[in-house]
């Protein structure tokens, strides 16, 4: 049983069972914008948030949730347009995760995550490397004051994640190990609401699991375009996979979305057989 009894974790659970789905989108879709054309930015935005909505619309029965980085919040800005994205997703009742990976010092932490919070986002991703006093505390405490989420970065997806995540390090107390396994020790030890291990790692997946004991659910992105594969990662231990660009880019994203539930499915059942 999963540590967390917030809105957030409740809301993920509720949208799990409603639409039957392990699957998170990562609703990554970009335009570049330049001062050079001002005159084009009013359409490029509408252009991006037309293209965001229909493919909430078309692919929302299939999802447990849908995750926003930086490519929809920095052109649509947080308080503008991109309050039409967050209204739509709530419409589905399906939690909205800030991908924002959280940064910083303490009291500009606080800020990022009551901002979000207040966009109406139910959770934020943060990186624990910047430790717990006057870091990441901040973030869990506005998070415990609005009844959110707060997820860890444990390993990232891309090939260089290795180079930071997966570096050893000296503890205080003489012990080498993978920064990876301290993030995780973390995530626990603060009853963080979800943990992210990249679905190309689905060893690390394996670790990572045993670690937090069933209690915080693991979110694997990594899933299709970069080489993550469904049945290794859900083997492993994962207990939602957040896909993007599979979907977005797929000519049919509600089928797409579809199969991916379906694959995800059959696995968990299979895995629940044995």
């Amino acid at each position: 049983m999963y540590l967390s009894s917030n809105k957030f974790s409740l809301k993920l659970e509720e949208a799990t069972n409603r639409y039957k789905s392990r699957l998170v989108l990562a609703l990554d879709y970009s335009e570049v914008f330049s001062r050079s054309e001002r005159n084009l930015w009013n359409e490029k935005k509408e252009q991006l948030l037309k293209k965001s909505l229909r493919v909430i619309e078309s692919v929302a029965k299939h999802l447990a949730a849908v995750k926003i980085n930086m490519q929809l919040v920095l052109p649509l800005g947080l308080f503008d347009d991109l309050q039409e994205i967050v209204d739509r997703v709530e419409k589905y009742g399906l939690p909205l995760i800030a991908d924002c990976k959280i940064n910083d010092v303490g009291h500009t932490n606080q800020w990022i995550a009551q901002h979000f919070f207040n966009a109406g986002f139910d959770a934020v991703i943060a990186n624990p490397f910047v430790g717990w006093e006057d870091g990441l505390n901040k973030v869990f405490e506005e998070a415990r004051r609005q009844d959110k989420g707060v997820i860890l970065l444990v390993y990232m997806s891309h090939p260089a994640a290795q180079e930071g995540y997966g570096q050893y390090v000296l503890t205080s107390k003489g012990r080498r190990v993978a920064q990876y396994i301290i993030f995780a020790e973390k995530a626990l030890r603060w009853e963080a609401d979800g943990v992210v291990v990249g679905a190309t790692r689905p060893k690390i997946v394996e670790e990572v699991k045993a670690i937090l004991r069933k209690k915080i659910p693991i979110f694997s992105p990594g899933i299709g375009i970069q080489g993550g594969k469904i049945e290794e990662v859900f083997k492993s231990g994962a207990d939602y996979a957040i896909v993007g660009r599979t979907i977005l880019n797929s000519p049919n994203p509600a089928e797409t979305a579809r199969k991916i539930k379906e694959m995800i499915n059959n696995v968990v059942r299979l895995l629940g057989e044995k």
